[in-house]
This record gives C-alpha cells, sequence and structure tokens, in this order.
C-alpha cells in the first residue's frame, strides 16, 4: 500500500510498522520520525531524494529501507548507526563513494545495482551477518580483502563491473553458492565469442508470429509464437541492467550451454529486430510443467519459497535431482556456471522431469579448475535439503549427498559427475 505525507502528518499513520511513500519529496521528512517505535519498513523509492538524515538511528527499529531510483551520490552515512537496519537497497541512484561509516554491522542484504561505486570500504568486513550483496552494473575492479571475514555470504553479484580478474579467496568463502561475474573485462572475450557463434541458428523476425505472453522476468518478455508451422517461445530481452547483470551477458550463456534434456532448448536468435532488440527463440515447453518454488523473500533471504501444499514423491526427486545435476554437468563442462541455481528457476512435472531455466546470473570461465563449480555444488546442496522437506521419507544416501554438498570447505565437497553418479545409483535402489 502506497501512503501519503497528509496521511502521515495528520496522525492516520500511528503506529504504522510500513511506510511506503511515493510523491517527489524535497527532503527527507521529519514526520517519519512519530514513527520511530513502530517503523520496520521503509520505502522511499523514486521519490527524488539524495540525502538521508545523520540522526536516522532514532527509526531503532527499522529493519529494512528501500531508497532506489533517486539521486544518491553517496550511501548515506547515517545508515551505519541504525541498529537493526539488516536490508539495504539503493539501486539505480548515482552512487560512487560507500563510506566506512554507512554499513551496518548487522546487515544482511546490501542492494547497489547499477550505480558508479567504485570501490567497498573495508568496513564491510565487520558484517558478518552479510548473506546478499548485489553489485551488478558498478565501477568496481577490486574486492577488499577483509570481504574474507564475510563468512556467511551465499549470493553475491559482481557482473558488469571493471574486474580484470577475481580475488583467489572468493571461492573459499565457505557459504558462497549463487555467484555472478559476467561482463566483466576477464569475460567479454568468451561472451563476445558465444554471440557470433556461427552454428547459432539464426532466425528472421519476419518468420515469426507472435502470440500471447507467457511471462517476464527481470532481463525480458517471453511470448508464444508461430514459427514455421511449429510453436515455440520467445523471449524479447529490455535491455539496461538487471539485478544479475547485463541481457547480451545473458543471451551468450544461453547460446553457450546447448542442448540438454534438462535444460530448456534454445531453437536460436533473431538478428533483424526492427529495434534492434535482441531476441531468443526457445522450444515451448509443456504445460504440465510448473515452476518449482517462488523467489526467496525478505525474511528468507537467500532460500526459495515452496507452496505449503506441494509434496513430492521420494523417488520423483531422486530422479528431479539426477536430471538437475546431469545439466549442471553438462553446463560446467562448458565452462557455464549458472549462477542462479534455485528451484524458482526450474520448471518441473510433479513426476521428476524437471528443465532448468534462466540464465541471467550465468558466467563464463576457464575450464580446468573445479572452484566455481563446486561453488555451484553447495546451490545443488540447498536445493537438496529444501527437497527433503517436501517427501515423507528422505533416503539416508540423500541426506549424506545433502551434507558432501554443503562442506563448509569447497574443496571436500563432490563434482556433478560423483553427485550425478550417486543419484543414479540411489534412484536404483528405490526402484529394488
Amino acid at each position: 500500500m502506497v501512503h501519503t505525507l497528509a496521511q502521515l502528518r495528520a496522525g492516520h499513520l500511528a503506529g504504522a510498522t510500513q511506510l511506503h511513500l511515493s510523491e517527489p519529496l524535497d527532503g527527507f521528512p521529519d514526520d517519519i520520525f512519530a514513527l520511530a517505535d513502530t517503523l520496520e519498513v521503509l520505502d522511499l523509492n523514486g521519490t527524488g531524494l539524495s540525502a538521508l538524515p545523520d540522526d536516522l538511528h532514532r527509526l531503532h527499529r527499522l529493519r529494512i529501507l528501500f531508497c532506489s531510483n533517486n539521486a544518491f551520490t553517496e550511501l548515506p552515512k547515517g545508515l551505519g548507526a541504525c541498529p537493526s537496519l539488516s536490508m539495504i537497497g539503493f539501486k539505480s541512484n548515482r552512487i560512487r563513494s560507500v563510506p566506512p561509516e554507512s554499513l551496518p554491522e548487522g546487515l544482511r542484504w546490501l542492494i547497489l545495482t547499477d550505480n558508479e561505486v567504485e570501490a567497498l570500504p573495508d568496513s564491510i568486513g565487520r558484517c558478518t551477518a552479510l548473506q546478499k550483496c548485489m553489485l551488478a552494473g558498478n565501477e568496481i575492479s577490486l574486492l577488499p580483502e577483509s570481504m574474507k571475514n564475510c563468512t556467511s555470504l551465499e549470493l553475491l553479484r559482481l557482473s558488469a563491473n571493471r574486474f580484470d580478474v577475481l580475488p583467489d579467496w572468493l571461492c573459499d568463502l565457505p557459504r558462497l553458492s549463487w555467484l555472478a561475474f559476467a561482463g566483466n573485462p576477464f569475460s567479454t572475450a568468451a561472451e563476445a565469442q558465444a554471440l557470433t557463434d556461427p552454428a547459432i541458428e539464426t532466425v528472421p523476425w519476419a518468420e515469426l508470429d507472435l502470440d500471447d505472453r507467457l511471462g517476464e522476468g527481470a532481463s525480458g518478455v517471453i511470448y508464444r509464437a508461430r514459427y514455421r508451422s511449429g510453436t515455440v517461445a520467445v523471449k524479447l530481452f529490455k535491455g539496461g541492467m538487471t539485478s544479475d547483470g547485463l541481457p547480451q551477458s545473458e543471451m551468450a550463456a544461453c547460446l553457450s550451454a546447448g542442448r540438454h534434456p534438462h535444460l530448456i532448448p534454445i531453437r536460436g536468435r533473431v538478428c533483424d529486430h526492427p529495434q534492434s532488440t535482441p531476441v531468443l527463440v526457445m522450444d515451448l515447453i509443456d504445460p504440465a510443467f510448473t515452476t518449482l518454488a517462488g523467489p526467496p523473500s525478505f525474511a528468507t533471504c537467500t532460500r526459495d519459497v515452496y507452496a505449503p501444499s506441494l509434496r513430492l514423491e521420494t523417488a520423483a526427486i531422486v530422479r528431479m535431482l539426477q536430471g538437475l545435476a546431469s545439466a549442471a554437468q553438462h553446463l560446467h563442462s562448458k565452462g557455464v556456471m549458472h549462477g542462479d541455481f534455485y528451484g524458482h528457476n526450474i520448471l518441473h512435472d510433479g513426476r521428476g522431469a524437471a528443465r532448468l531455466g534462466d540464465f541471467g546470473a550465468a558466467s563464463f570461465y576457464a575450464t580446468g579448475t573445479a572452484r566455481f563449480e563446486r561453488l555451484e555444488v553447495r546451490a545443488f546442496g540447498c536445493l537438496i535439503e529444501e527437497l527433503l522437506t517436501l517427501c515423507e521419507d528422505a533416503p539416508l544416501a540423500l541426506i549424506a549427498l545433502k551434507a558432501a554438498c554443503l562442506a563448509p570447505d569447497p574443496a571436500e565437497r563432490p563434482l556433478f559427475a560423483d553427485i550425478h553418479t550417486a543419484l543414479a545409483a540411489e534412484a536404483v535402489n528405490l526402484q529394488n
């Protein structure tokens, strides 16, 4: 619900735990401090603000603050003194500077996507509760070594920055599971090669007859379409920065992934759209397939939200995981990390058939090292953990596999080839 200053000033919002103002603001309204004893969520997105008061800590119960699509050039220093603040969202401002005192020690979720940030302060190492850090679309070339202390960090977005190389210690973080780094100088050559691969089919725009819209995500809109007497799905990319990175990076990863029975099949790309919009043409998935889970909530932060009514047979879960492990093995053999291996990016039919989609966070890396694969293995372990809550009797072998995938020392985690073998053996065991 959107509120107004008039409601606030008239006392109609007394005792509110959430406040959402969208009208243009010349400055931070002091009237908000009247809610100091109750306010937990404050949304000031798109209000034109460029500063916050230094005494923001008076909002001592404030947990979540949104100030995206505004005019900030510096992350406000007053944020760091807010005793309960755990989620900060300043997407699409003009922030260049992040002062050391602007980061509260209890921070769990930091969103600085699509700004002009050149460096993070060493003080981020004090944010040991940090789980989710969104930094795509900035000017960062180095991460402070103090981030080694961010041992709770699970999701990190570094796409479309200025990195020539990623720090060695990054893949040693014990909980890091979802990493995106496409669109940086060290990966642009691989992306360009994928986008110009002559083996990829080119689909003429004039031969596509768009029908109803099937869905919309952060990076694009998907339509049903007719193509050469058949039905396909067509994704028109929106352009611009998403929380995961650049649309062209997503397209490059999709094209490079190739065909696999547990990936959403790509037919080709359109190169002659009249507005030069990037377009992907994909197989249309049977409507019997539905999305496995919803994305993380504010409360869960990095973990998906499943429908309370969803229940799956143990054999179906093992079959699903076996197919997804095979898909992940296929991707990593090509030096592609999915980066968003989540239930909300998986389509399933309830009987164990599954397709992994959404390559918005996918990244290219040089094969020959298993470090990035073992990050994704931890994401797979989180998926196993979640799926085990949906069945009646969890096999001991699956519980053991989950523990191995979640091992705090990444070097001790199995690779997807080993995971696939273990799941195949368990599938046979369940049949006997």
